[in-house]
Formats: structure tokens, sequence, C-alpha cells
């Protein structure tokens, strides 16, 4: 199983230097990506969780870390595909694509917040549908010379979109979501399936049943679909969860993730509130994320 990290791109540590700083010193650690995660805005009438009261926009951050990477790839779980259209995120992605040299792992969801698409004048009705039109319309535009697509909620004109990205299938597509036609949308269309960060994580194994099912009925190899997992890890207190508690234990949950067949997982420490809290002073919470950095190193579990 591979193992990456998140980016800085929420609260006090999500600072030009620690996005840089953290991408660098986790690829000379051997990790294996770096991840962001977007959050458009948040409701005076929301009550959400800290890490969502100051967060990056989630393409920039990656790029930033690009310029001083050469060989970590970069990823986000996920953009809200209804609140940004096809052919923006399809320029967007392959950018970054050039950019980085062919690095970009591209996370899509459908969204959730009430808010978020009332701000964008997006529908949440029959997202599941639109988002299959959107994974068409982003294949024509990074992978044909001339692209065109008339569909029930995307038009694009007979076009010409340039650069195409590096990767010659264009980045790879993890879908994220937890309904069951979402983890079988992921399982028929996906390059992968990327779990929330509430998932419960004693029971992956189901989910990632699921999606290899869906695989398998669509005529796809179940085995080559990837499975990246936010890992949300709490240093300290165990409170019984997954990749909660002291080292030894979050590495021996890390292990058993592996043998449930999660083939990526990425340790978020946006969701510590010691680090990803905008209340928290930014040396607090960059002290605390490169100790645990540098403690679930990749080369520490071999």
């Amino acid at each position: 199983m591979l193992l990456g990290f998140g980016l800085p791109v929420s609260g006090a540590w999500a600072t030009p230097e620690n996005i840089a700083g953290f991408a660098e010193r986790a690829e000379t650690l051997g990790y294996h990506g770096v991840w962001s995660f977007s959050r458009l805005l948040v409701a005076t009438d929301q009550d959400l969780d800290p890490v969502y009261k100051s967060v990056l926009d989630p393409l920039l951050p990656l790029a930033f870390a690009a310029a001083g990477t050469t060989r970590i790839r970069l990823g986000v779980a996920v953009v809200n595909a209804p609140f940004v259209s096809p052919a923006y995120l399809a320029k967007q992605a392959a950018t970054l694509d050039v950019l980085s040299a062919g690095r970009l792992d591209l996370g899509l969801g459908v969204g959730w917040s009430p808010a978020e698409f009332a701000a964008t004048g997006a529908s949440p009705d029959r997202r599941g549908a639109q988002l299959e039109e959107y994974l068409r319309v982003l294949r024509t535009l990074w992978t044909d010379e001339v692209s065109a697509f008339n569909g029930e909620f995307y038009t694009v004109p007979a076009s010409r979109m340039a650069p195409k990205p590096v990767q010659s299938a264009g980045p790879p597509v993890l879908l994220g979501g937890s309904a069951p036609a979402a983890l079988r949308r992921a399982g028929r269309l996906a390059d992968g399936w990327v779990s929330r960060s509430a998932t419960d994580l004693s029971q992956i194994g189901e989910q990632i049943a699921v999606v290899r099912r869906a695989a398998q009925r669509a005529g796809r190899d179940p085995d080559a679909i990837r499975v990246v997992t936010r890992g949300v890890v709490r240093v300290g207190a165990d409170h019984g969860r997954r990749l909660a508690g002291g080292y030894s234990k979050i590495r021996a949950d890390t292990a058993w993730l592996a043998e449930q067949g999660v083939t990526e997982l990425f340790y978020d420490l946006n969701w510590d509130p010691l680090v990803g809290s905008p209340s928290v002073t930014a040396a607090a919470a960059t002290a605390r994320a490169s100790e645990i950095l540098e403690e679930l190193a990749p080369a520490r579990h071999s």
C-alpha cells in the first residue's frame, strides 16, 4: 500500500512556506503523494468542524507544491463537480498536469452543502447522471484532437483544447461518495474510489467490495481499481478509532487497512483540531504536523 500526506490547506498551518516545505519533505521521506481537499464557503447557519472554517482552493496549492518537487504525486480529494464547468476544470487539470510533468490525480465528488449549491447556481438534482456526463466531457477534451459533446447537462461545440495533459489518457480520475450508487459508479467508470473524511474505516472493506464488484460486472479488472483512503489521524487518545492513538497503534491500523484492500492511504492532519483549526497558532500546528510527518513516514513502516 502506498502512503501519502495531506497538504497544509486548512487553518493556521496553511501557509505558503508550509505548503512548499511539507511537500518537499514528504517527497524526501518517500511519501507517494500529497493531497488537498475543497470547501468553497461555509454558511453562517452551518455548524461545521473547524477544518472547514478556512480552506484554500484545492488546485492552486498543488501547483505551488509542484514547483518545488519532482517525483511526488499531487492529488485532490475532491473537487465538487457541480460547482465548476467540466470544460474549465479540464483546462485547469491539463495545465497542472503539464506544469507537474504528469503527476496529477483528480478526485471528483457531487457536493453536499446547500450553501455551496446556492452560491454557484448549481442544482443538487440528478447529480449522479450529471457526473457521468462530466467524465465524458473531461475525457473528450483531454484525449480527442477535436472534441465535441451534446448531452442532457453539458454541451461542447466541436473544439480543440490544448495543451493536452502529459498523462496520455488525462489525469487519473477518482470518484468520491459513500452511498452504494456512488461506490458502484466509481467501480464502473473511474480509475478509482476515494473515501470521505467521515468514512468509518472499520467498515471500509465492505465499501471496497462494492466498488470492486461493480468493476467486475462492468467488464473491468477489479484489482486495477485504485482505492484511496483519507486517513484522519489523531495522535494521542485512542477512543477506539482506526488511525488514532500512539504511533505504533497507527502503524498497525495502517497495515490492517492494506489487508482490507486499500491501495493508497494518505495521512491527513487538516482534521486534527491541533493542526487544521484556525484557532491554534501556526507555529504549534506546524510543529505537531512536522513530528507526525516524520514519525509516519513510509520507511518507518518497513
